[in-house]
């Protein structure tokens, strides 16, 4: 019996063996919502073995918590294509891609092009695209007619129905809409500032408009929905999840171009999983996966191809929202200096204590 139990205790232990994952380790994911979504999640894991733990986050949060850990705790994350050259300059919170591990292929090559410059660091590249979109102007047409540009917000018929965020964007949107190019001004820091000191002006001047400073998606939402606002500074998914609900409220391009974002792919500088990081990147990238994302995000990726697998309403609100002219008038975001958004920030907090 003595040896019928070892016997039985070997097997057993030999098919747990077998049965257990092959990789057992973890990939912590830092990233937006939207952009891991649950079945995307569940199909890697069952395919890889190794499990995803996802924290979400934005472009604030990811840099304050890999400064605070001097890049560790996470093993992959998601800034914004503009919020990483100056991160790594200060704070040494990231490392570079080995590109030779991607299957480049699978991305836009345009896209790709672009974030490798955008994100170079005397030759080294520190990210890869992976979802993209724009904000702009999410209007209801029906009862606010007119509204094709930022500065239209601040229309005296609008008293009270608008809403944007205060942050970088809204300074940079509505430069462009009083005629300047704020980008070319990012190496003149006292020609960036001449161009700050009239939008803030500006946006004081504004304020009596201003319904709440909306500072996540789902507050903006439910001021669109609810008809408390009726025009605002917001994103293009937003606008078209909007258009769902209500065809008289969708994303509109403005007239002096549409900002555009490119959320990447970093590698924080003490990765501790960056085998799986690299596996993570091409399993999204592939086109029926990406589509899922996109699904669930509201927003294409960088994946070539992956537009033939999402849904037709979502083509269709793409293609209303952004006629050629529009596209080619993209305003996209370069990398952000060192120091400037320290300059932006004073502006953002001097209108918010200003008195309407």
């Amino acid at each position: 019996m003595k040896n019928l139990f070892k016997t039985s205790t070997v097997v057993l232990a030999t098919a747990l063996a077998f049965s257990a994952p092959l990789n057992a380790e973890t990939l912590r994911l830092l990233t937006w919502g939207g952009y891991a979504p649950q079945e995307v999640v569940d199909k890697f894991e069952k395919q890889t073995g190794i499990k995803v733990d996802v924290t979400k986050s934005n472009n604030e949060d990811m840099i304050s918590k890999l400064r605070a850990t001097r890049g560790s705790g996470f093993d992959l994350a998601q800034p914004s294509q503009d919020r990483i050259t100056s991160a790594q300059t200060d704070f040494d919170i990231y490392k570079p891609m080995d590109l030779s591990k991607l299957d480049t292929d699978k991305f836009i090559p345009s896209m790709l092009e672009a974030t490798k410059k955008n994100t170079a660091i005397n030759g080294d590249v520190y990210g890869v695209p992976h979802v993209w979109g724009t904000s702009g102007l999410v209007v209801n047409r029906k009862a606010a007619k007119g509204v094709a540009d930022y500065t239209d917000l601040c229309k005296t018929d609008l008293a009270g129905q608008v809403s944007y965020r205060l942050k970088r964007p809204t300074l940079i949107g509505f430069a462009f809409a009083m005629g300047e190019d704020p980008f070319a001004a990012y190496a003149d820091t006292d020609k960036y500032a001449g161009i700050l000191a009239k939008v803030e002006a500006k946006l004081i001047d504004c304020k009596s408009n201003v319904k709440a400073y909306w500072s996540g998606g789902d507050e903006l939402l439910n001021l669109m929905r609810s008809g408390e606002v009726n025009a605002a500074m917001a994103w293009d998914a937003g606008g078209w999840k909007l258009n769902n609900e209500n065809a008289d409220i969708t994303f509109v391009a403005p007239a002096s171009g549409a900002l555009g974002w490119i959320d990447t792919f970093v590698l924080p500088r003490k990765s501790k999983a960056e085998e799986a990081a690299y596996k993570w990147i091409n399993f999204v990238m592939q086109p029926e996966v990406a589509a899922m994302i996109t699904e669930a995000a509201g927003n294409f990726t960088a994946s070539q191809g992956s537009d033939q697998f999402v849904n037709e309403k979502l083509k269709a609100q793409f293609n209303e929202s952004f006629p050629p002219k529009d596209i080619d008038n993209i305003k996209w975001y370069p990398p952000v200096p060192p120091g400037l958004e320290e300059m932006e920030g004073k502006v953002l907090d001097r209108v918010k204590a200003a008195q309407s």
